[in-house]
């Protein structure tokens, strides 16, 4: 849905206006009744899919091969 709000009245309540706001909504600025700008709520961010901790959970069960710091061979011309 979006909403119209003139451009004179914008300042003093475009903050509580964003902060009502869901993401997707818009809201249209005007000058003299022709829009001029569309201002448009980001949705909000899920929840981080990572937790702390997470990879102790199975009991630290992870493998790194032993090499896993060598040099790559494709890169060897520039690592000197």
């Amino acid at each position: 849905m979006r909403r119209t709000l003139p451009l004179s009245e914008a300042p003093p309540t475009l903050a509580e206006l964003l902060a009502g706001m869901v993401g997707g909504e818009e809201l249209e600025l005007t000058e003299n009744g022709v829009p001029v700008a569309v201002v448009t709520r980001s949705p909000s961010p899920g929840p981080w899919p990572c937790q702390p901790g997470t990879a102790k959970a199975d009991g630290g069960s992870y493998w790194m091969a032993d090499d896993f710091n060598a040099p790559v061979d494709d890169f060897k011309d520039y690592m000197g």
